[in-house]
């Protein structure tokens, strides 16, 4: 299946060293080599970028890994296709406005025979499972809000409700995010770290690469890492459990459950 990494942190941060090791991913270190794509937002404005050849000989790819874009959200994919042919159209992540915003959405899963109708406000673009349930989450938010945006503690419940309606369908782990709030839901595998004071160096997995992060960092930064399997040798992960949904704020998990 597919590979997810996302970053939520309390001051823009760039995710170049993160990026290194899960670029890896996309034909060198595993073999998700359908396509990739990884969105940044900036204030209002969303910075993307996608192509459908793997990650570790894409030059997109390689512009991403030098360019230090400084984001305080981020969502990053590798594809591995089970459902939809390898076409630009079908990477991720997949990108709507809703309420005078993006919202970015990257899926790690498979959803067999899955076909909402009804849908009023949101189509796919491409012909993958993943891109039909962003829509179905956005149609089933805006319709649940018709007066604008709720606040985070009266949207979750509603996120939970329909991610817990598709999971039912197959396998579910995916990012979501409007630069705003930022979801991670764990359907079969996903974990995170947060790295804050007192910081340390980390060594890659995927590369031979040790970033000391003492010296590129503030003691008030705090950052989370959220990926599908662990991108580090030398930290500890928090392993999140199949089911659970949560929300980050300023590099942290939010109790709203």
């Amino acid at each position: 299946m597919c590979q997810l990494l996302g970053m939520n942190c309390n001051t823009p941060t760039d995710i170049c060293f993160s990026f290194e090791g899960f670029a890896a991913r996309g034909g060198k270190t595993d073999d998700h080599r359908d396509g990739w794509g990884i969105a940044f937002f900036e204030g209002k404005g969303c910075r993307m970028f996608i192509d459908a050849i793997p990650s570790i000989s894409s030059p997109i790819a390689e512009l991403v890994r030098c360019y230090p874009i400084h984001s305080t959200h981020v969502i990053a994919h590798i594809r591995k296709a089970t459902q939809g042919e390898i076409a630009l159209e079908n990477c991720h992540p997949f990108r709507r406005e809703l309420w005078g915003r993006y919202w970015v959405f990257a899926h790690n899963g498979d959803l067999p025979e899955f076909n909402p109708t009804d849908m009023q406000y949101y189509q796919p673009v491409g012909n993958t499972d993943s891109e039909k349930a962003f829509c179905l989450i956005l149609e089933t938010i805006r319709q649940s809000f018709p007066e604008g945006r709720p606040s985070l503690e009266k949207l979750y419940p509603v996120l939970r409700k329909i991610t817990d309606k598709i999971s039912e369908i197959g396998v579910f782990n995916y990012l979501l995010s409007d630069g705003e709030y930022f979801f991670s839901h764990c359907s079969t595998k996903l974990c995170y770290i947060i790295r804050q004071a007192p910081f340390a160096a980390a060594h890659l997995i995927d590369q031979d690469l040790t970033v000391d992060f003492r010296e590129l960092t503030k003691p008030s930064d705090r950052v989370a890492v959220i990926a599908t399997t662990p991108l580090t040798d030398n930290e500890v992960w928090t392993i999140i459990k199949p089911g659970e949904l949560l929300a980050f704020q300023d590099g942290l998990p939010l109790q709203l459950a």
